[in-house]
């Protein structure tokens, strides 16, 4: 019987696989580069998403700035438009006041005429609210009597001024042409007095 002795290839077999140190080293070089391969690709994949997002945000951020600069230049607009309409506003009440100035003061002077006194010429001078008044009148009573009603009215300033009062023939008889000057008060800030005004007295 043929007997075969195996023990020798088992302890053959048994034996360790040794790598020579250059192949080692270069298994560990090639390890390095693989991890450091990936981490450069992670993290340049991290700061690809990293600038997408700031590229996104800044997007945005120019996009708000120009829905602000529009909504800016709209309130600009709005606020151009308010001042062009107070300016539209403040002249109507100016013009509306010029009308009613006028209409008032004509009133006041019809209400302080005396009886047998009459006006021939009502007009402003340049300067402002100076009201220039010619007449006839038959005594200087009733003239003193007319100048008293504008004074005492509040919307003539004191004292009105009498220019001149001459006698003049005329076929009824003598007549006083006179002219007279006063200052206007506008209605707002006339202070109407709180006596009555005298009673007019004929000729």
């Amino acid at each position: 019987m043929i007997r075969v002795n195996l023990v020798g290839e088992r302890k053959s077999a048994k034996k360790k696989i040794v790598f020579p140190v250059n192949q080692r080293l270069a298994a560990g070089c090639s390890l390095i580069l693989i991890v450091a391969g990936l981490g450069v690709g992670w993290r340049y994949l991290m700061l690809s998403k990293e600038s997408a997002r700031m590229n996104a945000d800044l997007a945005s951020a120019q996009k708000e700035t120009a829905r602000l600069h529009a909504v800016i230049i709209q309130v600009q607009d709005f606020e151009q438009r308010k001042a062009q309409l107070q300016q539209r506003v403040g002249l109507i009440e100016q013009l509306r006041n010029d009308q009613t100035g006028p209409v008032h003061m004509l009133d006041q002077i019809s209400r302080a005429l005396p009886p047998m006194l009459w006006l021939t010429l009502v007009k402003q001078t340049a300067a402002a609210n100076d009201v220039l008044i010619e007449g006839r009148c038959m005594t200087l009573t009733g003239l003193s009597d007319f100048v008293a009603n504008l004074e005492s009215s509040g919307y003539f300033k004191r004292s009105v001024e009498i220019v001149s009062s001459t006698s003049e023939n005329a076929p009824t008889g003598d007549l006083i042409k006179f002219q007279i000057k006063a200052i206007f008060q506008a209605p707002g800030d006339a202070k109407p007095a709180t006596t009555s005004a005298p009673a007019p007295r004929g000729a």
